[in-house]
């Protein structure tokens, strides 16, 4: 009776330790929805980025590296793997991402990584919106130093699919801040 307890507990409960499934958003304004399932080997190499993080900036890289990778598992599953960096050269192309589909999507990404329990130096906030000029809004996820209280924007609409995202402080980016 004991192994058909344990049996049964084991099957209960590994589908969801095993991945995490995630609603993203493309096409522009969030228009296209699409599933992207993350599983174990995707999770834990992620999972990895933050073993050794010993202080916020460092934290910061690896939220910078696994956004990159959250992206391009994504891309495996969905047709974002179609996007560009920026806006103009993926125009009209199904999987195209614009600032509000990054900021969504990079938020989602956080989320999980506090769920998860690896962010231990920042917690994550509400995205984030610049609007430098009249016409020219920009957004991006947004997260906090827990210790300093010091903002910082992750933003990953710059580049292609797998790359780091890049990382500013709230003020810096505010300014118009680019890679």
């Amino acid at each position: 009776m004991r192994l058909g307890s344990f049996i049964f507990l084991l099957l209960c409960c590994v589908p969801a330790s095993y991945g995490d499934e995630l609603s993203i958003c493309y096409n522009y304004g969030c228009s296209a929805h699409g599933t992207a399932n993350l599983r174990g080997a995707q999770l834990s190499r992620i999972r990895m980025l933050f073993t050794w993080v010993q202080n916020a900036a460092a934290e910061r890289d690896a939220i910078a590296q696994a956004i990159g990778l959250f992206i391009s598992f994504a891309g495996q599953q969905t047709p974002t793997s179609n996007d560009h960096g920026g806006n103009v050269s993926d125009d009209g192309v199904d999987g195209r991402m614009d600032c509000i589909d990054h900021a969504h999507n990079a938020t989602l990404y956080l989320s999980l990584m506090e769920e998860h329990g690896w962010l231990r130096f920042h917690k994550v906030l509400e995205p984030v919106k610049r609007a430098p000029l009249l016409v020219n809004d920009h957004w991006a996820a947004h997260i906090v130093e827990q210790e300093t209280g010091q903002e910082f924007v992750v933003d990953s609409w710059f580049f292609d699919p797998g790359h780091p995202a890049a990382i500013f402080t709230l003020d810096e980016w505010k300014s118009g801040a680019e890679p």
